[in-house]
């Protein structure tokens, strides 16, 4: 098992990591979580003996400090690390890399049996053994940097960043690669910003800000939190996002039904009169009517009946009554005057017609 307490990094005046405290067992995987400049990267350095900071506290593989041990001390205790940029050697072949991966004491005696497993997780590097890797696809080249790092017969393997750089598409074979290589009993200490994938196949997960360890969890409960939905997972943005408007696709008001509209507000609560809900408003071309044709009764009776009724004894004050009965008058003043106009204009098909008969 790998156990980190108490860890403090330091870049001169810089802290980079403050009183950080983890732990991997093999056959878990555990993911780190955080934003640009969190830490991640130095966590992983700092474990693996390549850290340019002051690094202070414990860390131990199997009960064995390492703290101070050069890199190559702490690959034969088993740790390997799959640096940010896959670090291969570009100009070598797949197999070349490979046996790279298998130089510690600890991997030379069972380099073959760990090729062949290698073989079995990614077949793909059989049939690519020979080829130069910097000719390869950016997964391709993911698969070489993980099977060099299993070629040293690690307990545990930490991944800086491995999905940085692929597209969608390989990244998910790369999630699926993760997951058959822990079922081989290694323990992974996963530092990636695609955080829903990583949650997906982590056993467990830290979220590191502000270069400390704020919360702890099972994966599956980190990935229903509300807070790291929003700051890692993007459902914040999604849910305050509001749908565009839709088009109504229904027909304008017809023009009729605002002018009872507007005579019924227009009147007084008491005094009620009978204004047709709708009226028939014909188009351009249909014979014109009159207005008292498309009311159904006489305007002038309209008007009479409704000056009458105004000035029926209410509840409301004289004055406001006498300022509704006014304003209502001008309203009907204005409908009739607009139907008589209508009355005395010809329809517009009848002034084509004559336009025509004059040519």
């Amino acid at each position: 098992m790998l156990e980190v307490r108490n860890l403090f990094v330091r870049y001169g005046q810089h802290r980079a990591l403050e009183d950080l405290s983890i732990h991997v067992a093999p056959g878990e995987i555990v993911v780190i979580l955080g934003a640009n400049g969190a830490g991640k990267s130095t966590l992983l350095k700092a474990i693996g003996g390549n850290c340019e900071g002051q690094v202070e506290g414990s860390i131990e593989m199997d009960g064995q400090p390492i703290l101070g041990l050069p890199s190559h001390k702490i690959v034969e205790t088993g740790i390997a690390l799959v640096p940010e940029g896959r670090g291969i050697f570009a100009d070598l072949s797949v197999y070349d890399n490979l046996m790279l991966g298998a130089y510690p004491k600890r991997a030379r005696d069972v380099k073959e049996e760990n090729l062949e497993r290698i073989h079995e997780l990614f077949p793909k590097l059989i049939e690519r053994r020979h080829q130069i890797v910097r000719t390869m696809s950016g997964g391709e080249q993911q698969m070489v940097a993980i099977g060099r790092a299993m070629m040293s017969a690690p307990n545990i393997l930490m991944l800086d960043e491995p999905s940085l750089g692929l597209s969608p598409l390989l990244c998910k074979e790369l999630f699926r690669n993760l997951s058959e290589v822990r079922k081989t009993g290694l323990g992974i200490l996963l530092v990636e910003q695609n955080a829903k994938q990583s949650l997906a196949i982590a056993d467990r997960g830290y979220l590191l800000e502000n270069a400390k360890i704020m919360h702890e969890d099972k994966a599956a409960s980190l990935a229903s939190d509300p807070m790291v939905q929003k700051a890692y997972l993007g459902a914040g943005a999604a849910s305050s996002s509001k749908p565009a408007s839709k088009v109504s696709s229904k027909p304008e008001t017809n023009p009729s039904d605002i002018a009872a509209a507007a005579l019924e507000s227009f009147a007084p609560k008491e005094a009620s009169f009978a204004v047709p809900p709708s009226i028939y408003i014909p188009s351009k071309n249909a014979p014109t009517r009159s207005a008292d044709e498309l009311l159904g009764q006489s305007v002038t009776d309209l008007v009479a009946r409704a000056t009458s009724q105004a000035g029926e004894p209410t509840n409301i004050d004289v004055p406001i009554a006498q300022n509704h009965n006014d304003r209502l008058k001008s309203v009907l003043a204005e409908i009739e005057a607009a139907a008589a106009s209508a009355r005395g204009r010809p329809a517009r098909t009848k002034r084509r017609s004559s336009y025509r008969n004059k040519e």
